[in-house]
This record gives structure tokens, C-alpha cells and sequence, in this order.
């Protein structure tokens, strides 16, 4: 839920504002029903080959999210005050998955999740197509229950969105 990945962003996703507020709504109705809510992020500080300036959009893309600068913060109609813990990806090469994303500390998502007692997940974000599938398949490898927040997420395309919900609740993910 980045600007870069939002409407005027360098790498948006049409809708993406719109979903970053519908996160927060629903963050906010259901705050009681979380042990945790978190969120991951691109950071990238030198993540090579992943940048180009004639992008493939599969495995290259326009510079996006570098860490520190206005593109990698959190889109404004995401209420980052309900979010308990960050997580950062990508520093260095690319990383589609939250479960490539690590604390400040160095923990990862997985770990922290364990840790705090999390056997299930409710996913929501952008894109479809790629970062959330990544994260859910992540997620269901490493024995999570997951919901997929399916009006709270966003993809690139429609076809490769739809074929990414098919993946995901193929998977075992529930659609909610």
C-alpha cells in the first residue's frame, strides 16, 4: 500500500487508493477480532537487476520504492496506526513475497508471526497478480490458514488477477 504502487505512483496499480482506504476500514472494524496487523513493504536500496530502464514488468521494473524516498511510504489513506509491526523486502534483489520481509531487527514475517501465536492470515493488498499471490502461496507453504480479503485486493490485470485468485484458492486459501 505504497504511493509508488498507487495512482500517480511510479509503478502504479489502477485502484490502488481506493484499496489502501478499504484496508483501513477494514482494519478498523475488525481491529478486536486481530491478535496483530501488519504490513510489508518494498525498501529497496540496491536491488540490481530488478530496476531497469527498459523494463520487462516480469522480472525487471521502472525504479520504484527506494528506501527512504516518498514512493516507498505508505499511501496516505492507509492508517499506518493500526499496524503493529512493519516488514521490509527487497533491499537488495527483488522480493515479491511478505514472506521475503524482515523487521528492522532482522525477524522475519514468519518468525514473528509464529512467535505471536498467528496460525491464520487475512491477506489483502496489491498486486493480486503478484505480491499478494507470492505472500499467500508463502503463507500456505508455511502452514498458515489464509483468508483472502478479496475487496481488498487490486492487480495489475484483470486475466492475470483472476488466474492468481484460481492459484491461490486452488492452494487452499478461502476467499472471503
Amino acid at each position: 500500500m505504497q504511493n509508488d504502487f498507487c495512482e500517480g505512483g511510479s509503478l502504479a496499480v489502477a485502484g490502488g487508493a481506493e484499496v489502501a482506504r478499504r484496508i483501513s476500514e477494514h482494519a478498523r472494524a475488525h481491529r478486536a477480532d486481530y491478535a496483530a496487523v501488519v504490513a510489508t513493504r518494498d525498501w529497496h536500496e540496491d536491488p540490481g537487476a530488478h530496476f531497469s530502464e527498459q523494463p520487462d514488468y516480469h522480472e525487471s521494473w521502472p525504479v520504484h520504492c527506494v528506501a527512504g524516498s516518498p514512493g516507498a511510504q505508505f499511501h496516505p489513506n492507509l492508517d499506518t496506526h493500526l499496524v503493529d509491526e512493519v516488514f521490509d523486502k527487497g533491499q537488495r534483489a527483488a522480493a515479491y513475497s511478505g514472506f521475503e520481509a524482515h523487521t528492522t531487527t532482522g525477524e522475519s514475517l514468519g518468525d514473528w508471526l509464529k512467535k505471536n501465536g498467528i496460525e491464520g492470515l487475512d491477506v489483502g493488498g496489491i498486486a493480486t497478480d503478484y505480491c499478494v499471490r507470492a505472500t499467500v502461496m508463502d503463507a500456505l507453504a508455511e502452514g498458515f490458514q489464509v483468508r483472502l480479503l478479496t475487496e481488498d485486493i487490486v492487480g495489475v490485470a484483470p486475466d492475470t488477477s483472476a488466474a492468481a485468485v484460481e492459484v491461490m484458492t486452488a492452494a487452499g486459501a478461502q476467499k472471503a
